[in-house]
């Protein structure tokens, strides 16, 4: 019975093997690009529209596994995007948005199911992102006079004239899409994607205006992948 039972495990776990871990050694490389819509996480609170900007870069995904159906990738991008904030001011004319221009970098864990070689597959992606803001620039629109900045919601003024002053930033992001996957053309992806920084662009001690001031991105952008080399 003892032998009947070690060789039904030993059955078991070598057909486990066989379906869980095959084994997939692919490098791809391509670009990026997208529309990005922003708005930064302040505390205290200001009002806000969507900012929105295009951003876009390369992408580098390797396949090393799949299993039970899962085809399991790392992929790294290197992205440029313009974030920033577009207030909304109802007690006057006044208009503000500030641009803030980063270079990001993605580094995310790929599950994909469906079709590898040919046809459609849909993934999921989720890993941290590092990001350096570059430049910024202001643009104002309206009266802008000390009796417009006296109606503002609580007297919140202090992010006017206000610099980055934490240029290296760093969170989460995660995301689904699909691709179409051809032999000779290459990889086609959609994808909506998430970014939720974990980090301030302004300082946040007892003395600074903000306790809070955070970016939360959504993402919409398309990829586009060509073999560099697929072993199976």
């Amino acid at each position: 019975m003892k032998r009947l039972l070690s060789l039904l495990l030993l059955t078991l776990a070598l057909a486990a093997h066989a379906q869980v871990g095959e084994y997939r050694s692919a490098l791809a490389l391509g670009v990026n690009g997208g529309y990005a819509l922003n708005k930064v996480s302040f505390n205290p609170t200001i009002k806000q529209d969507f900012k929105g900007g295009l951003t876009g870069g390369v992408t580098l995904r390797y396949t090393c596994e799949r299993y039970f159906g899962m085809v399991c990738a790392l992929q790294a991008e290197a992205n440029y995007a313009q974030l920033g904030w577009k207030e909304r001011i109802e007690t006057s004319s006044d208009t503000y948005e500030r641009t803030i221009n980063y270079v990001q970098v993605p580094l995310l864990a790929r599950l994909g199911y469906g079709k590898e070689d040919r046809g459609v597959m849909g993934y999921l992606v989720l890993g941290p992102q590092l990001g350096f803001c570059l430049s910024e620039s202001e643009q104002r629109g309206g009266e802008w006079s000390d009796a417009t900045l006296a109606l503002r919601p609580n007297r919140v003024t202090g992010q006017y004239d206000k610099k980055v002053e934490k240029t290296f930033e760093y969170g989460l992001t995660g995301g689904l899409g699909i691709e179409v996957n051809t032999r000779k053309a290459g990889h086609f992806m959609l994808e909506g994607r998430y970014y939720f920084a974990l980090s301030d662009i302004f300082n946040n001690g007892k003395a600074d205006p903000f306790g809070r001031s955070a970016n939360g991105t959504i993402i919409a952008k398309v990829t586009y992948l060509f073999d560099v080399f697929n072993r199976k």
